[in-house]
């Protein structure tokens, strides 16, 4: 599976092979040239050292089908796994009472411990779901049981212990869930609402698979969304670790409900021509010994790196080695099983930034400049690992889509590996939430710099694909503030219902809550991503039960029932957000060329720009409206209003009419070839489209 030689460059031309495609791109990076060429030598080198001992990435991936335990058709059991250091091996569980001495294994000579157990009368002599373990003695003849690290089914039963055990899960044919319908086509323009299953619920508990299949999924496709992102679904030890901190890494959380339930909400999804994207985490481990990798085989350096190398300081957590064949098996196998068995259609890959660095980002800051992203900081391996996840996710699956969570901005880092790139899709545009949440703690509404709202949003590479956000999980998690919160703070708890006055704290926090979301989606990428509950303002932080809080659920839930009140105002945040996706389905904003940004006026607050055919006009000023006045737009004709934050359907003031209608002036202005007369209130957005597009 070798990188191909000329790939589209997305402008309908070709681009060369390798690092000199990236530099068409961008001719700044020429004096990182070898760099570049290094880069992309080192994953073919990868890549032809996996051709030539294991067949391919194809073959290589599916290392879930060989480690781990294989039921053959007849009911044998095959179990193998990984563990060089240790002397002995034996399979112990229910199936043997845990007889330590019942199941011995036999290493071969990579280090891989076999065992196979005859059926019994044509059934597996192992139960389905029942408790199962790998026993082993280190070189110091220390006698470790693990759990296997392959395993696909892991439970916690909380009043005997935090540990996990392991579960040998293989149901009946008959409880085995069927996919139906196949995976939607990407999307041209991807809309994400970002959701964690266990906090779908305003019930003060663990909310399940079946709970966001019967209420989330609805929920989603009528606010006109096309994909989820499921954070939280890869097995953690800790609730509060938001799903971070990873202990066994083929086994979807139990906590939510069984392996078919999460299946059938996938399927379910699809059905709705919805696509899952799964939130993974390879950018470390937890430290857990019990129910983790770590220390597997006894020893510090089996998946991980040795010594200080391997432990990560901020996270208290370990690093993968990643320049070590079995562990690249290991991550590799596990992005396609999630493909494959749970049918998910890509990732959100976590800590890009700390996997591309051997600082890990931890207290650098990045100024953009080129030579921070090439050189002894970057991690080599690191690079290659995500060169290679990238080449073979969609060299199998042409869908499916890759999202990098990285803040450093590296170069290339959304281009194909055959342009001399890492291969993501899009990047998370990490600094647009940033400076929303330092604006709103440190400045006045007037103090509001227009030009760096406009370069903080349109401050992205060409060529490589953004998905902007004004707030994610990040901003929702204790020790932060929703920009809701942020707007309208202790009101929200008294002066959300329209029975009771709309007072000034209000209204501002509605309107500015509409413009900074729209202003987000129309100017700040080619991918919008949306949190839970953010799109009504949720009232309320996030805050995992833990000792600090008394175990308590209270802030470990989405009050979604609080947009189904009438007599609440979240509705209208709600319906503005249904409004934004489906008008952005209609015209196709994020997937067209980025904005003509024609006006920044910082006296007035003014922003005027034009996108996918659309005439955008924000005006951010806290009192002064505009009548008359003069905007400029390229294609003349006669203009309509298609959404308007001011709308009353979105508890605006109704100051413009629905059915006004705008006729351009054929003299240029602000750059372009006519110009508009508009009337635009005090905080409020109008997006105008030419009436025959309606």
């Amino acid at each position: 599976m070798a990188a191909s030689t000329g790939p589209p460059d997305g402008t309908g031309g070709f681009c060369p092979a390798g690092p000199q495609g990236a530099l068409q791109l961008d001719p700044w990076l020429e004096p990182h040239k070898e760099d570049l060429k290094a880069r992309f030598a080192y994953a073919q080198s990868w890549i032809k050292k996996i051709d030539d001992a294991e067949g391919g990435l194809e073959k290589f991936s599916r290392g879930y089908e060989k480690f781990g335990f294989q039921v053959d058709d007849n009911g044998d059991i095959t179990y193998r796994e990984w563990a060089p250091s240790a002397l002995e091996a034996h399979l112990i569980g229910d199936f043997n009472n845990w007889d330590r001495k019942a199941h011995p294994m036999k290493m071969n000579s990579f280090g891989v411990w076999e065992i196979t157990l005859p059926a019994k009368n044509g059934q597996p002599i192992i139960p389905h779901d029942s408790k199962i373990k790998i026993t082993m003695i280190t070189g110091t003849g220390e006698v470790i049981d693990r759990i296997p690290a392959w395993i696909k089914r892991v439970t916690q039963d909380l009043s005997v212990s935090p540990v996990y055990d392991a579960v040998f899960w293989n149901p009946p044919h008959s409880e085995r869930f069927t996919f139906k319908h196949s995976r939607p086509k990407k999307p041209a323009s991807l809309r994400i609402y970002e959701a964690h299953v266990g906090i779908s619920s305003p019930e003060t508990k663990v909310a399940t698979y079946k709970n966001f299949t019967t209420n989330m999924l609805p929920r989603i496709k009528y606010l006109g969304y096309n994909s989820i992102q499921l954070m939280a679904i890869m097995e953690h030890a800790y609730y509060a670790s938001f799903g971070y901190q990873v202990n066994n890494f083929y086994a979807a959380s139990s906590r939510y409900g069984s392996p078919e339930d999460l299946k059938e909400l996938i399927d379910t999804a699809h059905s709705m021509g919805i696509v899952v994207l799964l939130d993974v985490v390879h950018s470390h481990a937890s430290k857990n010994v019990l129910d983790g990798l770590n220390m597997f085989d006894g020893s510090d350096h089996l998946y991980f790196h040795a010594g200080g190398k391997g432990q990560h300081e901020l996270w208290d957590s370990r690093l993968f080695n990643y320049g070590n064949h079995e562990v690249l098996r290991f991550l590799l196998s596990n992005l396609r099983f999630w493909m494959e068995e749970y049918q998910f259609d890509g990732f959100r890959f976590d800590g890009v930034t700390s996997m591309l660095y051997t600082h890990h980002g931890i207290g650098t800051g990045f100024s953009g400049g080129y030579h921070e992203y090439f050189g002894p900081a970057v991690d080599t391996d690191s690079v290659m690992y995500l060169q290679l996840a990238n080449e073979m996710l969609h060299q199998l699956y042409p869908d499916s889509i890759t999202v990098a969570e990285d803040v450093s901005g590296m170069p290339a880092l959304c281009l194909p590996l055959s342009m001399g790139g890492v291969g993501f899709d899009y990047r998370l545009a990490m600094a647009i939430p940033d400076m929303y949440i330092k604006w709103l703690k440190e400045k006045k509404d007037e103090e509001w710099d227009m030009g760096k709202l406009s370069f903080t949003l349109t401050n992205r590479r060409h060529g490589e694909k953004t998905i902007a956000y004004a707030e994610s999980h990040d901003q929702a998690l204790v020790g932060d503030k929703t920009l809701m919160m942020w707007l309208c703070d202790k009101e929200m708890y008294t002066n959300m219902s329209v029975l009771t006055e709309l007072t000034p704290v209000i209204d501002r926090g509605m309107a500015l809550h509409k413009m900074i979301r729209l202003i987000t989606h129309g100017l700040g990428g080619e991918g919008w991503l949306n949190f839970e509950g953010n799109e009504f303002g949720h009232p309320e932080w996030l805050d995992f039960p833990r000792a600090g809080n008394n175990n308590s659920f209270w802030y470990a839930r989405r009050q979604l029932n609080l947009t189904e009140d009438h007599l609440l105002r979240y509705r209208f945040l709600n319906d503005f957000d249904r409004a934004m996706q489906l008008t952005e389905a209609k015209y196709g904003w994020l997937h067209s060329p980025q904005a003509y940004v024609s006006l920044k006026n910082e006296d007035d607050k003014v922003i005027v720009f034009e996108r996918a055919g659309l005439l955008w006009v924000f005006n951010f000023h806290p009192t002064n409206s505009f009548s008359d006045y003069r905007v400029g737009v390229d294609h003349e004709g006669t203009y309509r209003i298609v959404l308007d934050t001011d709308d009353a359907d979105f508890g605006g003031h109704a100051r413009n009419q629905k059915d006004t209608r705008f006729f351009t002036t054929d003299m240029p202005w602000n750059g372009r070839k006519n110009f508009l007369h508009i009337y635009i209130p005090s905080r409020t957005a109008l997006v105008f489209a030419l009436e025959s597009t309606l």
